[in-house]
């Protein structure tokens, strides 16, 4: 039988382009966002692709609106097997131009929305102790960066949240697994629809990676949960490892860089943005897996095809470092 999978954000982005690789899994999937427009050309491309999806328009801010999107995925697909939490919205701004109103929709969408989507998994997987939860996570919830206080503040608050969810279920001898995909920058449609108090055009911090990358990612952290956390791109493990090892350093480069880095050369296009209300609810507004970076995205990561192979990982680190001494023992005899 076909995997049940739930994911939430699935208009675009990263849920989508998860959605479409479980799609060619032959998977059934449950489709959860906000924008009508954006889940169902979502669906069709679903069926396209061999899965067997359905529409839940839910705004996973309301726990009330979580549990009905899962109790419909389990009356008519059957019991959850992955359930993937993805959706988010934000703000690009100086944290003292962030109305409380504002901040506090970023926070229910960004962190309580996967507080929301985990209590709906869990009330389901427990009793049948299997399944498995996936937070769609961010270097920004380790390293913070500028213009994003909101955004990573709920990224952080997710790893913690995790953290003890996980220590719980291990507590209790469960078989139910939790963990994170820790993503890097990703070319999405959110920064064409973001709200945003930039004078340009918001943009990821370089390098930028396909959604498709991020979706692999995610796959691989749903079928093989037992780390707690999976680094998705070389700049997500830099990043995370570079503010461990010299966080002063980098506060000091992000506060000389962070704010350029985050716009392109344009002016900000006038336009509606998705803090409250769905840019993709009405016909043809929907806006894909990809936003409006293909120029300059990856479409692929050394770093996380070499993370899902860690044998060939280890041969390689281990060949590395045997060249590297033998290159050292050669300079020794040949001053």
């Amino acid at each position: 039988m076909s995997q049940v999978v739930v994911i939430t954000g699935a208009s675009a982005g990263i849920g989508r382009a998860t959605a479409l690789l479980y799609a060619e899994r032959g998977a059934s999937i449950v489709l959860v966002a906000r924008g009508r427009a954006g889940l169902e050309a979502a669906a069709k491309e679903v069926a396209e692709r061999g899965g067997h999806p359905l529409i839940q328009q839910a705004d996973t801010a309301d726990p009330g609106q979580v549990e009905a999107a899962a109790d419909a995925a389990e009356r008519l697909l059957g019991p959850i097997d992955v359930w993937i939490n993805c959706a988010f919205t934000s703000v690009f701004a100086p944290f003292t131009e962030i109305g409380p109103e504002e901040y506090e929709r970023v926070t229910t969408v960004a962190y309580l929305g996967f507080v929301n989507g985990t209590r709906a998994a869990l009330a389901r997987m427990l009793p049948r102790d299997r399944g498995t939860i996936v937070q769609v996570g961010s270097a920004l919830g380790e390293r913070a960066i500028p213009l994003q206080s909101a955004y990573c503040g709920a990224k952080h608050a997710i790893n913690g949240f995790t953290s003890a969810v996980r220590v719980e279920l291990l507590h209790g001898g469960s078989n139910v697994r939790i963990t994170v995909a820790q993503m890097p920058a990703v070319n999405t449609p959110q920064f064409s629809w973001v709200r945003s108090r930039l004078p340009n055009q918001p943009q990821p911090v370089p390098p930028i990676y396909q959604p498709e990358v991020a979706a692999q990612g995610v796959l691989h952290a749903a079928d093989h949960p037992r780390r707690k956390q999976y680094y998705i791109g070389a700049s997500t493990a830099a990043t995370i490892w570079a503010n461990r090892l010299v966080p002063a350093v980098l506060d000091r480069y992000l506060a000389r860089t962070g704010f350029s880095s985050q716009q392109t050369d344009a002016p900000r296009p006038p336009g509606p943005d998705n803090l409250f209300t769905p840019a993709d609810d009405s016909p043809a507004t929907d806006h894909g897996a990809h936003g409006s970076f293909d120029d300059r995205a990856h479409a692929h990561s050394w770093q996380a095809a070499l993370a899902r192979h860690p044998a060939v990982t280890v041969a390689t680190a281990t060949a590395v470092g045997a060249a590297a001494i033998g290159i050292r023992h050669r300079a020794g005899r040949h001053p």
